[in-house]
Parts: structure tokens; C-alpha cells; sequence
């Protein structure tokens, strides 16, 4: 195990009527709030009325940002940088998904940048300094944003889908009511459900051969997907797979999977180069990738941890490693499939001529991935196979 500084600084409210912790939270952020939201779901739940009425009660001054988009884009950031400096905000209170807790921990920190923000990702974490304090609601499992410092944006100028990386961009509070997500369609709570199973295998498959305790963690919360995932999906009212879900979302990219080892992230890396060029639901996206990269980096020197996913995370036994190996990697395909994602690139509108553009933009800052490193021709050879 390597070494590792332990942080996991986001106080949580999990469970029913934990939004009750809401205005106490506020308060020791400050008075003037800045309200991200999303594009109209939680008025039509309510949500949006009870979060309004603990403003009124506790007298805060508020401003409101709606219209968060999947895939958030770096124009409506500036947006809310400007109004935060004019209205002289104490704090971000994001409600709604990773989308929009994204772009609530860009515009804390942009609120303190002299340049524009998209220069936070083009000059990489070491330019984020500082950041207004920035709570949360979550509606929506997945992302895992919640309880991390991790924030992508995309450009749609550029066509660019960048992330930054800092602990003073975790949330000092969220709150997790599962059924807040009893709302959240059954496409995107399978995407939801694939990006908390992909946050886990970028992690899982490693270079680093002793983590054992991260191991154990990771198949558990795999195994997790696995069980409720469907579940949410047929009974959406269901109130423990829900919780489940969440609880996973945010474990499996809190930091404590990762801490004491190498990640990989180039699927994430790849997933983003194509969901920057095509705005593809990020969940949809990996499930389609994730497949054809376990089966480009699978030979003789990672068998052995294929050989541990096969057995621990889907029960595989048998003797010939190649084998079970490859049963992995198809019950995984098998897995997404039953959620209803699409298995090719060519089923969301993706045009096989932007392919090699796809993968000069996934590797633009130099090779791909920890576990097994890749260039500009082993990610187009990955798109190609998926296309």
C-alpha cells in the first residue's frame, strides 16, 4: 500500500427529512446565498418550494442559477462568477446533480480567479487557490460529487470537457434523501448507476498490486450496482435501493477507494473526449467504452486482476485464466446491456470520420491511463472497435 493524507471533509445528512439540517448548514457558510439548480425538475417535485421557504425562514438573501445542463458548460459558469461578484455572495447552495455541483464549485473558485474560468482547467489544480464555501442537495446518484473536490466542465467553444481536482472544492455539507431520486428517469438512473460502477473500476484496476482493503471495498460496492441497480430501475419508489445507490455513489469517489494506490481514469479520459465533441450522457458513454478498453488493455501481466474481478465481483470460476478473464468482460457488457445502454458509438450519433480527432483530443496532455499506459493509437483502435 502506498502512502497516503486521508481527507474526507464533507459533513453528510443522509436519510428522510435530512433537508431539515438545511438552514443551520447555511449559516455557518453566511447570509447571502447563491441558488444553482438544474433545469426545473425540483419545482416540479417541490423541492425547489421547502428550500425556498428555509431561505425565508432563516433570512437569507438568495440569487438564483438555473439551467444547469448535463454535460455543464463553462458559459453558464461565468455567468455565475459575475453574479456572485455583484451580489456579494457569502456561499453556493447546488441542488440538483453532479451537473450542477460541478458547476457550483466552478464558479466558488472562478469567483476568486483575476482571469477567466476556463483558465482554472486549462492551467490544471495547481491554479485553484481558493473557493467560496459551496453546500448541496443531491437529486441524483451517480458523479459522486457530492463529497469530492473534483469538477468538470465542458467548453462548447472549444469542444473541450476538462476537470480540476482540489480539496477546497469539497462541499462542507450535503444532504442525501433518497427520495429526492424517486423522480430521476429510468435512462438516468441506469447512467447513474454505470458511472458509479465506472468510478469504482478505475480505481480497481490498478498498478498497485497491494490493496487489499480497496479491493474488498470496490467489489462490494460493484456487487451493489449490480443489486440494486435494477432493482431502482423496475420499483423507482423503492426507498433502500435508492440509498443504496447513493450511499455507493458517494463511497465510490469520496477518495477512500483511492487512497493507498495507483488509478487508471483513462476511460474517463476517452469518455470525456467523446462526450465533449458529442454531449453524450457521460453514464451512456462509459457504459459503451468501458467493454472494449477492459478488452484492449486484458494480456499476460493484467490477466491476474481480471482474473480477481471475474471471480470476486461475478462469481467466474474455471481454470483458464484468458477464459474466465474475457467472461468478465462480457458479463460487464451484459450487466450495462440489461440496464439498457447502448453497446456502439454509431447508436448515439457518433460519425466514425471523428474518431482519430476523438483520440489526439483524449491524449492531448500526453499518454492515457496507469494501469496499462496508452497512446493516441490505442485509444483510436478502442473507439474503432466500439464504434
Amino acid at each position: 500500500m502506498l502512502n497516503f493524507n486521508y481527507l474526507v471533509s464533507t459533513r453528510v445528512f443522509f436519510g428522510r427529512e435530512s433537508l431539515q439540517n438545511l438552514g443551520n448548514e447555511i449559516k455557518e457558510c453566511g447570509e447571502r446565498v447563491l441558488f444553482v439548480s438544474g433545469q426545473g425538475s425540483i419545482k416540479k417535485t417541490g423541492l425547489y418550494d421547502e428550500i425556498i421557504d428555509i431561505f425565508h425562514q432563516n433570512g437569507f438573501s438568495y440569487d438564483e442559477l438555473s439551467g444547469v445542463q448535463p454535460n455543464p458548460r463553462i458559459s453558464l459558469v461565468r455567468k455565475g462568477v459575475d453574479l456572485c461578484r455583484k451580489e456579494k455572495i457569502d456561499c453556493i447552495l447546488a441542488v440538483g446533480g453532479g451537473s450542477v455541483i460541478d458547476t457550483a464549485k466552478t464558479i466558488a473558485t472562478g469567483f476568486y480567479h483575476e482571469g477567466d474560468p476556463w483558465e482554472l482547467f486549462v492551467l490544471g489544480d495547481a491554479s485553484v487557490k481558493k473557493a467560496l464555501p459551496v453546500g448541496t442537495v443531491l437529486t441524483f446518484a451517480g458523479t459522486g460529487s457530492e463529497m469530492n473536490g473534483n469538477a468538470v466542465i465542458s467548453n462548447e467553444e472549444t469542444r473541450e470537457k476538462l476537470a480540476i481536482h482540489k480539496d477546497i472544492l469539497r462541499p462542507r455539507f450535503s444532504i442525501l434523501d433518497p427520495t429526492y431520486t424517486f423522480s430521476v428517469s429510468k435512462h438516468q438512473t441506469a447512467a447513474g448507476t454505470v458511472d458509479i460502477f465506472s468510478h469504482v473500476l478505475e480505481q480497481y484496476f490498478s498498478p498497485t498490486r497491494e490493496a487489499f482493503i480497496q479491493d474488498r471495498l470496490s467489489e462490494g460496492l460493484l456487487r451493489t450496482c449490480i443489486q440494486y441497480g435494477p432493482v431502482a430501475l423496475t420499483a423507482p419508489s423503492d426507498y433502500e435501493a435508492r440509498a443504496q445507490l447513493m450511499w455507493a455513489s458517494s463511497i465510490a469517489l469520496n477518495g477512500l477507494l483511492g487512497y493507498g494506490r495507483v488509478s487508471d481514469w483513462a476511460t474517463h479520459g476517452i469518455e470525456h473526449a467523446l462526450s465533449a465533441m458529442y454531449d453524450v450522457t457521460h453514464g451512456v458513454g462509459l457504459a459503451i467504452l468501458t467493454p472494449f478498453w477492459m478488452e484492449h488493455v486484458l494480456g499476460d501481466e493484467t490477466v491476474g486482476k481480471f482474473l480477481e474481478y471475474a471471480k470476486y465481483v461475478w462469481g467466474i470460476k474455471g481454470n483458464n485464466h484468458q477464459t474466465v478473464a474475457k467472461r468478465g468482460i462480457e458479463r460487464t457488457r451484459e450487466f450495462f446491456t440489461s440496464l439498457g445502454m447502448p453497446q456502439r458509438l454509431r447508436d448515439v450519433g457518433v460519425d466514425q470520420n471523428a474518431l482519430m480527432t476523438m483520440a489526439q483530443k483524449a491524449v492531448v496532455h500526453g499518454t492515457l491511463g496507469k494501469f496499462k499506459k496508452l497512446g493516441v493509437q490505442d485509444v483510436f483502435t478502442i473507439l474503432e472497435n466500439a464504434y
